[in-house]
């Protein structure tokens, strides 16, 4: 398996890799909402590779997409020290300690880009990502209440922050 970051030919199969985890329903988009073209995908990943404080880093196992981080630096003096991540493993590659080798790449480059502060929000019953996070440094920085609607329910968000 290899760690990299994203390229642009990997447009297509990165969409595709966004729609196959949406249907884990631990996203924040509904099976099937996601709509993303290869064309849109290409555009949204070269605007990411332009900014210099965000990237998308992806695992890949014998040419296939299984999983990524997505690392969203603040776009102002103020907040470019600081990034939201998003973390995504095919369902199938789950338990394998993929990751936490996706995440210790995130710190290695973050801190290369002079990243400070790292966060990401999780849905509250998602207790194994919860447990990974807070293994990984992560620490729980409040509560968001009925912050998403799923299956007609309203679920809560926990924020999550690391110092660098």
């Amino acid at each position: 398996m290899i760690i990299r970051q994203i390229r642009l030919e990997d447009a297509e199969q990165f969409a595709n890799l966004l729609v196959s985890i949406d249907a884990s329903n631990m996203m924040l988009y509904d099976p099937g909402e996601r709509k993303t073209s290869q064309e849109q995908e290409e555009k949204r990943i070269e605007a990411i590779l332009l900014q210099g404080n965000s990237t998308i880093i992806v695992a890949e196992d014998n040419d296939r997409l299984i999983g990524y981080i997505i690392i969203l630096g603040g776009t102002s003096n103020r907040n470019r020290h600081s990034a939201y991540i998003v973390c995504g493993i095919l369902e199938d590659y789950r338990g394998q300690g993929i990751a936490v080798r996706l995440f210790k790449e995130a710190f290695r480059w973050a801190k290369e880009v002079s990243i400070t502060r790292l966060s990401l929000t999780v849905i509250d019953y998602n207790e194994r990502a919860t447990k990974l996070y807070k293994k990984l440094g992560f620490e729980v920085e409040g509560e968001k209440n009925h912050s998403l609607v799923i299956n007609g329910q309203p679920v809560n968000e926990l924020y999550l922050y690391k110092l660098l």
